[in-house]
Formats: structure tokens, sequence, C-alpha cells
């Protein structure tokens, strides 16, 4: 993958962020002026799940209207045709690979939310520890813009495991069990071999997606093991569904 210079700085500073001791609200509040450079982007806005009330919550946001996602919190979240798509497929999306650009544009969400802010090509990413989405990112690019690409998704499958950590890591607190806190000592690339092994990804699927040996997975896996205090990858899955 290759990374411009201004790429580089910008992905150095997200790491450094997502690498303190942040509230759950301050890092999804502190990536994203870096995610709108990182991504020639102009609007940006992370939402948590909540599963008890099946709504989107807790918004932050840059450069949209608060009065528009006061709407999307009471409307448009319960007419919305593309979020529950990008949030099934767990990974970095383009809106236009779930709803073609044109169909889009015929609906209300569209007409009624995303264009009074000027919203019109999207990617959304999701954070998930087990079955649990603990937070996302939704970017946007305005309609005389170009669409976002592979690049983009690239991008942010790069930065996903540390913003998942992160987010892991506020959402423990003081409160954290030996369990939880087992967990967040795993390295960025632990918790993306970790997450992978509960996705019920074979040790050659793994090694397919990061462009490694399986050789090396194994070693990943074994310091994975030790950490957590497993020996099996039911172990693995278990812990990570738990925390």
């Amino acid at each position: 993958m290759y990374l411009t210079a201004a790429e580089s700085r910008v992905l150095a500073r997200i790491f450094g962020l997502l690498s303190e001791d942040m509230g759950e609200r301050d890092v999804r509040e502190a990536v994203g002026h870096d995610l709108l450079a990182l991504l020639q982007a102009d609007h940006y806005a992370s939402f948590v799940w909540d599963d008890a009330s099946k709504t989107f919550g807790k918004a932050v946001f840059l450069n949209m209207d608060p009065q528009n996602l006061a709407n999307y919190d009471a409307y448009f979240q319960h007419h919305d045709p593309i979020t529950f798509k990008l949030q099934a497929r767990r990974e970095p999306t383009l809106v236009t690979q779930v709803m073609p650009q044109r169909e889009l544009m015929r609906t209300e969400f569209f007409n009624d939310f995303l264009a009074r802010d000027g919203l019109h090509w999207g990617v959304n990413a999701y954070s998930f520890v087990g079955e649990r989405n603990i937070g996302d990112v939704r970017i946007w690019r305005g309609a005389r813009r170009q669409n976002f690409d592979a690049h983009t998704l690239d991008l942010l499958r790069l930065i996903e495991p540390a913003f998942t950590g992160a987010l892991a890591r506020a959402a423990g607190g003081a409160a954290a069990d030996a369990g939880a806190s087992a967990v967040l000592r795993l390295s960025v690339r632990e918790f993306e071999i970790a997450r992978m092994v509960a996705g019920d990804l074979s040790d050659k699927e793994i090694a397919w997606r990061l462009q490694v040996e399986v050789s090396t997975v194994r070693t990943h896996l074994k310091r994975i093991f030790d950490k957590l205090g497993v020996r099996r990858r039911s172990g693995v899955a278990s812990l990570l569904a738990r925390h």
C-alpha cells in the first residue's frame, strides 16, 4: 500500500491520539479532524449503537448542523436505507457499495437529511468487539467532489484496529475485570488477529488478509493465548465477546 508523505504524517498523529487514555466520546471526537484531513473529506459524524433501544446515539460531528443531527436522532435513523447495511458488513465500506448513488438520491433520507448538510459521497467504518458495535465513523464529501475509493478503504482498515482498541480501553475503565484487562494488553496487531479468530477465520485466511506468512500469524496467536490465559481459539472468541 502506497502512502504519501502527508498521509504518513496524519496517520502518525491519529495513532498517537489513539494510544492516549481518553474517554469514549473524546476518542471519537479527537480522531474526526484528522480523518477529514487524511481522507480529504468535508463532513464527519460518529455514533454509538445502543442495543437496548436499537438506536444510534451519543453523536459527535464536524461540519454538520446540530438541528439536522437532531432530526436524524428523532426520525431519519428510523428511515435510513443505508446505515444498517453498512453496519452489517463490519468493515470499512463505501455507501455506493450497498446502494447505487442514483437510487440513494431518490430517497427521503438523502433529500431531507443528507443533502441539507451537503453530504453526497459517503464511507463508514464500524468498531466491533465480539458481536457488540462500540462506535463508528461516518465520513462524507460534497457533491462537487469525487467518490471515495479503494485507497480510502485501505486507510480506514489501517486505523480501525487502533480505533477499536481505544474505544475498548475507554469502555473498560477502572471497573474492568481481569478478562477485560487481559484483552486491553493486546497490541494493535494482536487485537486485530484476535478479532479475526473470534470471527472464525482460519490461520490461512488471517494470513491472506494481513498479507503475512501463516507462521507469523501463529507466532501472534501464541502471544495472544499467553496474554489472555487461554488454550483454544474458542477461549479468545469468548473473551472478546464478553469484553
